[in-house]
């Protein structure tokens, strides 16, 4: 029984940032889900594959893994880093896209 701690990000759909503060515990699926023949669903037998703890910190899900004997992948999330921007830089003249009214 495996798992991956994780902090989930944004989705695509929206602007904000809700839902991405909590540290997320997952378990790795155990078996390939399958097609069902007739309708095409696709299912899995695996009932922990549903199941997903939230935690506050990053401490907190590790130290629940390791004392329920889980092991886990820890990923830690990338953190883009912000540009300085300025109002004067919109009118460099060495700016790459030329700027008009």
């Amino acid at each position: 029984m495996r798992a991956r701690i994780y902090k989930p990000t944004k989705t695509a759909m929206q602007s904000g940032k809700a839902r991405t503060k909590a540290w997320l515990l997952e378990y790795e699926p155990a078996s390939p889900r399958e097609i069902d023949p007739l309708m095409g669903w696709t299912s899995s037998a695996d009932m922990l594959s549903q199941v997903q703890l939230e935690f506050d910190t990053k401490g907190e899900a590790t130290a629940y893994a390791e004392k329920h004997g889980i092991t886990f992948d820890l990923f830690e999330p990338h953190r883009p880093t912000p540009k300085p921007k300025a109002y004067a830089d919109n009118f460099r003249f060495d700016r790459k896209v030329p700027w008009s009214h």
